[in-house]
């Protein structure tokens, strides 16, 4: 009997299209188009991509897929931000509308964050007691409804949403069930050194964003000299290798506790206007190579 192929890390990395500039954040910049996103993912050897905001795929599963085969990709599930803290409004019904596309895609995995009901992630309010039992049992029960339909549901910390900060993701940590998506820029610009999350708790992370930052813009963010969006605009993200995340630690816990999850290339970009030359997939290019370098290492 023949054993199956081993699936390795350097088989599942994927693109994002914010990378081109893509975001769901309205007046964000010079969107491209889908075909050449895909087109240019392709070329540097990306197996799979995560959605992108609505409208960016075709809304028919069906013919996403036959979109996303024809440039030799698979869908890997999609970011969905989505307000979890207001005792007044379930969330239940819309992911339940998500998940019928999930099925139809063969996507796995459903990238949470939680919205603050507000457009971009340059501000946020509060939340009180009651808005944070709100969200964790939100958190519970989207893990439950997801599980059940053979999806992995993710939390996304992110910049400008109600789980932004080092004691947020930990109350999240402590206070429910979901797994976590280990966003190594969020993480860095909201306070919580990636790597040491991933040292101190490997086994709840479940789906990776790989982002590196220059620390310094972030610092700014932090202090609010600079608003996200402004960070942004001014190369916050950097390709993998050139800012201040210690990519060869994370990797190394994760495989310590043989991560099987998918590894999202992501350099949030804002584009003024068609790219001249090569465009954002020059960095693409450079970050995927950096990760192959060491998902390969030592084997």
């Amino acid at each position: 009997m023949t054993s199956s192929p081993r699936v390795t890390g350097t088989d599942k990395i994927a693109g994002a299209p914010i990378s081109w500039g893509v975001c769901e954040v309205p007046g964000w910049g010079y969107q491209l188009s889908p075909e050449r996103v895909l087109t240019e993912m392709s070329l540097v050897g990306l197996t799979a991509t995560e959605f992108g905001p609505d409208g960016f795929l075709p809304s028919d599963p069906a013919v996403m897929a036959g979109f996303l085969a024809a440039r030799h990709l698979t869908a890997v599930g999609g970011f969905t931000p989505v307000v979890l803290h207001e005792p007044g409004y379930d969330p239940v019904p819309e992911i339940e509308r998500l998940l019928d596309g999930y099925d139809a895609a063969h996507a796995g995995t459903l990238v949470l964050s939680a919205a603050t009901g507000q457009d971009g992630y340059d501000t946020r309010p509060g939340l009180d007691e009651a808005g944070w039992r709100t969200l964790l049992a939100n958190l519970d029960r989207l893990t439950g409804l997801t599980a059940a339909r053979g999806v992995s549901a993710v939390l996304h910390p992110h910049v400008g949403t109600m789980v932004e900060r080092g004691d947020e993701v930990r109350r999240v940590l402590d206070g429910s069930a979901i797994s976590l998506c280990l966003d190594t820029g969020h993480l860095l610009i909201g306070g919580t050194d990636p790597a040491e999350l991933a040292r101190q708790a490997p086994e709840r992370v479940a789906h990776a964003h790989f982002k590196d930052v220059n620390d310094q813009i972030a610092a700014q963010v932090r202090s609010g000299r600079l608003t996200y969006t402004e960070a942004v605009g001014r190369g916050m993200y950097r390709p993998l290798g050139r800012g201040d995340v210690d990519f060869a630690a994370i990797v190394g816990y994760l495989r310590g506790r043989d991560y099987g999850g998918w590894y999202v290339l992501e350099q949030d970009t804002i584009l003024t206007e068609q790219p001249r030359g090569e465009g954002p997939v020059a960095d693409v290019r450079h970050s995927a190579g950096y990760l192959r370098a060491l998902l390969t290492a030592g084997r």
